[in-house]
């Protein structure tokens, strides 16, 4: 299955079932991906978190068979996941600027919002420059939060956590417990436990094998794989937002690879992050497409 055509069946999947709850696992399952790796393409590729999306295609589509007079509020708000007509009649007025009752008058404005249907388009001979490595398993040790993908509010609750780990002493001291000061790592792991839209972040350094974890931090192993390595040049945190969307719009679709979903990690060199020409590196484990 090629890249547009596995997200294309999930999106065809989620259209199939807005009117049941919808497993974010069995979601991703069309396109042969984890949660939160499906998670992050799509509002790569989509510019709208999944979650926002399922919300604006229930929400139009309740709005039009209200609109033909035919439905009842409370119907309409159960037939589309909502547990009460309160809630569904503000959510309802957050989208459409209405209440459901307003919007059953035939000189009611209403919002509309399409289905998603993608389409792979090259244009010209754009390249994307890589480097495939293999690499032995090492130890990090780093301090972790939960964050979320809804919104795309992780673009900016990673960088307030990276802010205020320069503050609180986080990034001095695992700059101590580092063996290896080239890089501070910034390590995504598709495991968020709160909901299918969380995923866990952790600010790291590669550390020894003896290394003596203080309180708050942890130490983790990442496994032996292959890495397809991809350097970014500018500043944080647009350069390493806009590399990663050339990563799901151009690498993957085109270049034989596929990610493990197992994680992926921005490597930061030390400098000025805000410089036009500081460097970082997105490491992200791959396999080859069978």
């Amino acid at each position: 299955m090629d890249w547009t055509t596995g997200i294309q069946n999930a999106i065809n999947y989620v259209e199939e079932h807005l009117c049941e709850e919808i497993d974010y696992e069995a979601v991703a399952g069309q396109a042969a991906s984890s949660s939160f790796y499906f998670q992050k393409i799509f509002h790569s590729l989509c510019g709208i978190s999944l979650g926002e999306y399922i919300r604006c295609r229930r929400l139009a589509l309740a709005g039009s068979e209200l609109k033909s007079g035919r439905c009842k509020v409370i119907d309409v708000a159960l037939k589309y996941g909502y547990e009460s007509p309160e809630s569904f009649s503000r959510a309802f007025s957050k989208f459409h600027g209405v209440s459901p009752s307003m919007a059953k008058k035939e000189s009611t404005k209403l919002r509309s919002f399409s289905r998603i249907s993608l389409k792979l388009i090259i244009n010209g001979g754009n390249s994307m420059e890589y480097k495939i490595i293999k690499k032995e398993a090492f130890d990090v040790v780093e301090k972790a939060e939960i964050h979320s993908l809804d919104n795309g509010e992780n673009t900016h609750t990673i960088p307030d956590f990276w802010s205020r780990s320069r503050k609180d002493g986080t990034i001095e001291e695992l700059l101590e417990l580092a063996s290896d000061q080239k890089f501070l790592f910034g390590i995504c792991y598709g495991n968020g436990k709160e909901s299918p839209e969380t995923f866990e972040y952790a600010i790291g350094a590669v550390c020894g094998e003896d290394t003596m974890v203080p309180e708050g931090f942890r130490k983790t192993t990442i496994p032996a794989c292959t890495w397809a390595v991809f350097e970014c040049t500018g500043a944080m945190p647009e350069a390493i937002q806009e590399k990663w969307n050339e990563i799901v719009t151009t690498f993957f679709p085109t270049s034989g690879y596929v990610p493990t979903y197992e994680m992926d990690i921005e490597a930061y060199t030390d400098g000025d992050m805000s410089c036009p020409d500081y460097k970082s590196e997105i490491w992200v484990p791959v396999i080859q497409k069978q």
